[in-house]
């Protein structure tokens, strides 16, 4: 854990609420360096919870307290602060922003109700916090946008204001306008100063009349157009004046639908529009109540209907993150859906991911029941006790030893289970392996307590090239990672050189003989055996054929013969590879009465079977892989470019939606083990791809001659 510590953090109780009409639970969503977690301190300030806000830069702010966070000054895991505004408790899930970490932000979006998308009046929008609003617009997240940095050098509101509308929509809407030390506001058509750090109100200067007359005007009709009284735009166009309680009513409703997209400018530095915000969270966004329960199922698969975020319901609780400590043991941060959870009570805890993401992830389904332990609400890393947590609200268990991120929490009476939010499939293969033998045994445990707490950290063990591959979502990722197996673990960590699993098969027809013969007195070594090799199709795998006549071989040994060539193949003939697609024909051989073996005629087998490669053509094939890139339009040809420079065989394309394109190609596996990030990198971002095996071929000459 972190060393460094926020000397003016609240350390007092927790704000406490026992209605789920009382909890507002929001995620901050926006790109790397826009400002959330800095947000999070002066909205902390604003509400009472901080004497005076930390800044990133001296890793004293609440919620980035990880060592790897304050190594490289940004979020790197999900984190949680709660505050009290006007008898409301608010959960703040402060998120990181870069690509790598997307498994916490869609950990933080399954916690949450409603989301601010947060970003930078001096940088913009970027092309995965759009993807993410598309994601939350198609199941109707509330959502508004906080345009931040308004103090920057190069800060530009109106800028920034026009990248999150032609990003986010035309719904996306001001209702305020920064103005000198404050904000004004559109409806009140009111100042509000925080010159001093305390805010006041005064009329708006004259200076502002016009913009202020259009701005509030744009606002109102889409309030009005967003209003179920459908006579009030008439009535408005007409000239009356419209009440401004039935604006804010009209508002209020649109932004709980998820209809209607505030924008309020906030300056963390000086407080600037975090009472606002504030205000646009308790009044604007809903409460959990009023957000649909994830679906659910008995651990058999049958669906389960009718729950509700009811306090005195059937306890169903998920674990959206998972922390583990040297000091402080296993932490459970619990998003609770419906009934109540109490210390020292038994639940019943579900992992189910083969039934939902099938074999390939890193958690072993399990059904067990475990006795919860002390309760708390955290602030960032401290702990505040917590009595008892009702439903809609998100705590911290500590020593919940088999709860794995993902998991559910149920009554052990009436187990349940959540179907686990979608997993980003991490795609980015790093091969290591422990620095010393002594680093073995630790290794081994300090990736599978990782591999508990993250989703997208995926541990293969391969079997053919016997490495450690992770797979991790990117380089960021494989770091962090890495990083937490040094510092918390104890373990060092080298990283290799990936291999990809290649084969070996014959060329062309050939013939080998193969002679172990041994006389060092006493009992020897005796095998002869002629074989002819010849290659078969793709997929055939082996064949052994035996044509030996007149018993020049005894019936006995002619199995140790296809051990022998069996035992070959695995260890190849050329560069190391298992060789395949091959079928062996045993035509003749010797034997001794006395010093013919299995095992002789074993080494016989191998023997033959190295001849007959060293008198034909071995060619190397390799695993071919579909790959699917789903591309903005204006970067399709250089997405296929730079695929068929990696020796891809381009399939074709598919229009999706407006504006992007899935392109589908062929590709050596060789060619993409780093294509996360080249294709990170060629689209900034903005393009996606999934990969999926598809067959082994002959590798070209001018590749595999660098591998033998």
């Amino acid at each position: 854990m972190a060393d460094k510590t926020n000397a003016s953090q609240g350390t007092g109780a927790a704000p406490a609420v026992d209605s789920p009409a009382a909890i507002r639970n929001v995620v901050l969503v926006g790109p790397s360096g826009s400002g959330k977690t800095t947000l999070v301190e002066a909205l902390l300030v604003a509400s009472g919870v901080l004497n005076r806000p930390g800044t990133v830069l001296d890793g004293t702010t609440v919620c980035d307290f990880d060592d790897a966070e304050l190594r490289q000054q940004r979020s790197v895991g999900l984190s949680l602060a709660s505050l009290p505004h006007d008898g409301v408790k608010v959960n703040l899930i402060d998120t990181p922003g870069y690509a790598d970490f997307v498994g916490e932000l869609r950990a933080g979006l399954r916690a949450a109700d409603c989301a601010l998308f947060v970003v930078s009046a001096s940088e913009g929008v970027d092309e995965p916090t759009k993807a993410v609003w598309q994601e939350c617009a198609q199941v109707g997240v509330p959502r508004a946008v906080v345009i931040t940095k308004l103090d920057h050098a190069r800060a530009n509101y109106q800028n920034a204001l026009a990248t999150a509308q032609a990003a986010f929509g035309d719904k996306v809407l001001p209702l305020y306008l920064p103005a000198g030390d404050g904000l004004i506001g559109l409806l009140s058509q009111t100042y509000y100063g925080y010159s001093g750090g305390k805010r006041s109100t005064s009329a708006p200067d004259a200076a502002y009349a016009d913009e202020i007359e259009e701005l509030r005007g744009t606002l109102i009709e889409g309030i009005i157009e967003e209003s179920e009284d459908e006579s009030l735009m008439d009535r408005y166009l007409g000239g009356e004046e419209i009440d401004q309680k039935v604006l804010i009513e009209d508002l209020e409703r649109a932004v709980a639908r998820g209809s209607f997209f505030p924008v309020i400018p906030v300056c963390s530095a000086s407080g600037i529009g975090t009472f606002e915000l504030l205000e646009v969270i308790t009044s604007g966004f809903p409460s959990p109540p009023e957000h649909t329960i994830p679906d659910v199922f008995t651990p058999h698969g049958v669906a389960r209907k009718g729950l509700t975020c009811d306090p005195d319901g059937p306890l169903l609780a998920e674990v959206v993150k998972t922390t583990s400590d040297p000091y402080v043991g296993r932490v459970s941060l619990v998003r609770v859906f419906s009934g109540t959870i109490r210390p020292d009570t038994t639940v019943h805890v579900s992992g189910h991911f083969t039934s939902f993401f099938g074999e390939h992830n890193s958690h072993e389904d399990h059904d067990e029941d475990e006795r919860i332990g002390a309760l708390s609400f955290p602030l960032g890393k401290t702990q505040r006790p917590a009595g008892q947590v009702v439903a809609g609200d998100i705590c911290a268990i500590g020593r919940l030893t088999r709860a794995e991120t993902g998991d559910t929490l149920s009554d052990k009476a009436d187990p349940l289970l959540l179907k686990p939010w979608n997993m980003p499939e991490p795609l980015l293969p790093i091969a290591v392996q422990a620095h010393a033998k002594t680093d073995e045994d630790k290794l081994g445990v300090g990736l599978q307590r990782l591999a508990a707490e993250d989703p997208t950290l995926r541990i293969e063990q391969n079997p053919e090239t016997h490495q450690i591959v992770l797979w991790c979502m990117g380089e960021a990722h494989s770091d962090v990672v890495l990083d937490a197996l040094s510092s918390r673990y104890g373990v060092t960590v080298d990283t290799v050189e990936l291999r990809v699993p290649l084969r070996e098969t014959f060329g062309g027809k050939a013939k080998g003989h193969g002679r172990h013969v041994k006389q060092s007195g006493g009992h020897g070594q005796y095998a002869v055996c002629d074989i002819e090799v010849e290659p078969l199709p793709e997929g055939s795998d082996f064949e052994f054929v035996d044509k030996v006549v007149g018993g020049a071989v005894p019936r006995q040994f002619i199995p140790s013969v296809e051990k022998g060539v069996r035992a070959q193949m695995e260890k190849g003939v050329a560069a190391g590879y298992p060789m395949v697609n091959i079928r062996v024909t045993l035509l003749d051989g010797k034997a001794h009465s006395v010093d013919s073996s299995d095992m002789a005629f074993q080494m016989a087998g191998g023997l033959a079977l190295r001849e007959a490669a060293a008198a034909t053509h071995v060619s190397l094939l390799e695993p071919v892989d579909l790959v699917s890139v789903l591309v903005p339009d204006d970067l399709v040809g250089a997405v296929m470019s730079d695929l068929s420079g990696r020796r891809g065989r381009l399939l074709g394309t598919d229009k999706v939606g407006d504006d992007k394109t899935l392109v589908k190609a062929e590709v050596p596996q060789v060619e993409i083990t780093r294509y996360t990030i080249d294709l990170r990198s060629l689209s900034h971002g903005a393009a996606t791809f999934s990969r999926q095996f598809s067959r082994y071929e002959p590798m070209p000459e001018s590749a595999a001659a660098k591998l033998k």
